[in-house]
């Protein structure tokens, strides 16, 4: 069996193949996928057996959508190697209707926000005139401009670490990083596609060795646990308040935005080519499911993970059977917390070193969508204004303060939404070269 079927979408690829180049994509979003979640509930107060069953939940959720996006369900779905789970996007309005309502509200507000998501799915072609290359490709740069510091506060130890910045964490990182690079750039065949998850592997061993990793939280997890739904949970039911809801909606236009993005940078990093409608209209309509789902069992907000674009980007492996033998590994996740507990104790560092290359894999991707465009002065014009004000208000939130609460909610926490509205607005309104 040949492994350049890897490459392809439908190849056949032996389990034993697959099976660790889906695990790489679960290990790229493990700890994205369980921190907005941390956040919220310690931010409410919330219960540790509440916190615990809603992770477990995460798991379970994110393996069933991402099985979606790879083998759709009637028109839910791109069939594409897209990787969903707990979006971080969705944390700055979390925490203000949280805040004010309580988690219930939230939730609530989630569902009626995946609901417009849906409907937004269904009319992707008749709009796809708003996301030409030129402003998917910027799309696409400021979600990898967006993420870098992500990155290095991964790499640091994770933000809000008693020891962020310590030597053992800049250690780990970088022996990542070299790993990474060496098996990526002077090997061949599997070691070279599997370099992500070999590097974070002798990463997580280092940490061990020096003494970073608590395996209380393994040793005190359950063999087998059922996820729940949120009407079988104590404590849990959903709420609808008007203001979260509006709140929450304009946040799920964005995180449609958002998918275009990612779809795009999978196609034209991985397949080197542009998204049909069919695949990006499919891939937000599943967006919108998986955010509803979640909300059934009391997770945030789901969506596609810029980090699995950007290791794609680096690997080129779109292969839907492998991805989705890690969809399945998230779902024994749901199942097993004491699977799951492994990868949640290892520390932030060793993840650190692969997403800071992932992430800059994603912006590298999105120069190279850009270039197969004519940058005249009017497409350098759209580039230069929204990358310096996009990503730019992004990088200082600040500049927003003086501004209404909403305002500052929807664009100075995500730098992706104004680079977007901005190439969209000036897309429509600057004329064209008419030769």
């Amino acid at each position: 069996m040949s492994i350049e079927n890897i490459y392809r979408l439908d190849g056949k690829v032996p389990l034993s193949r697959a099976i660790p180049l889906g695990i790489q994509h679960v290990l790229a979003m493990f700890l994205g996928n369980v921190s907005p979640l941390l956040i919220i509930c310690g931010m409410l107060n919330m219960d540790v057996s509440v916190k615990t069953s809603l992770i477990q939940n995460a798991m379970f959720i994110a393996g069933v959508v991402t099985l979606i996006q790879l083998y759709p369900i009637w028109k839910v779905g791109c069939r594409l190697p897209v990787v969903m789970g707990t979006s971080s996007g969705f944390i700055g309005t979390c925490k203000s209707i949280g805040g004010t309502f309580g988690y219930g509200a939230i939730l609530g507000a989630s569902l009626t926000g995946a609901i417009l998501e849906i409907i937004l799915g269904f009319f992707i072609k008749p709009l796809k005139k708003l996301f030409p290359p030129v402003v998917t490709s910027l799309v696409i740069m400021s979600i990898g401009l967006s993420l870098l510091p992500v990155g290095i506060n991964y790499f640091a130890g994770g933000s809000g670490a008693a020891d962020f910045g310590h030597w053992k964490h800049l250690l780990v990182g970088f022996i990542v990083v070299v790993v990474i690079v060496v098996l990526k750039q002077f090997t061949r065949g599997f070691l070279s596609i599997s370099s992500v998850l070999i590097g974070i592997a002798v990463g997580y061993i280092v940490a061990i060795c020096l003494g970073m990793v608590d395996f209380t939280q393994v040793k005190e997890a359950a063999w087998i646990s059922l996820p729940k739904p949120v009407f079988l949970m104590e404590n849990m039911k959903l709420e609808f308040h008007w203001q979260a809801m509006i709140a929450m909606a304009i946040m799920f236009v964005a995180t449609a935005v958002e998918t275009v993005g990612d779809i795009s940078g999978i196609t034209n990093g991985g397949l080197d080519r542009e998204p049909s409608n069919q695949e990006l209209s499919g891939g937000v309509i599943a967006d919108g499911v998986g955010s509803l789902i979640a909300a059934l069992f009391g997770v945030l907000p789901n969506t596609s993970f810029s980090q699995n674009v950007g290791l794609i980007t680096v690997t080129k492996v779109v292969n839907r059977f492998c991805i989705m033998t890690g969809a399945v590994f998230l779902i024994l996740c749901g199942f097993i917390p004491k699977l799951s507990a492994i990868f949640s104790v290892m520390p932030q560092s060793v993840l650190g070193g692969a997403a800071v290359i992932m992430f800059a894999m994603i912006l590298v991707s999105g120069m190279q969508s850009l270039q197969r465009e004519k940058l005249d002065g009017r497409n350098s014009m759209i580039v230069a204004l929204a990358l310096g004000l996009g990503v730019g208000i992004g990088m200082v939130p600040s500049a927003l303060d003086q501004m209404p609460a909403w305002v500052g909610q929807i664009f100075a926490q995500n730098g992706i939404i104004m680079t977007f509205v901005i190439a969209t607005v000036l897309n429509l309104i600057l004329p064209k070269d008419k030769n």
